[in-house]
């Protein structure tokens, strides 16, 4: 399984981490902003 990590959770951050995750990668998704 290929791993991959986002940074940045935002409206394409997320959606993307979404998208790679059904298609079997593991995401490891980081965000800086604690209000999220």
């Amino acid at each position: 399984m290929e791993k991959v990590c986002i940074l940045g959770m935002g409206y394409i951050g997320m959606p993307t981490a979404c998208m790679l995750a059904n298609n079997g990668y593991e995401v490891i998704g980081v965000e800086i902003d604690s209000e999220i």
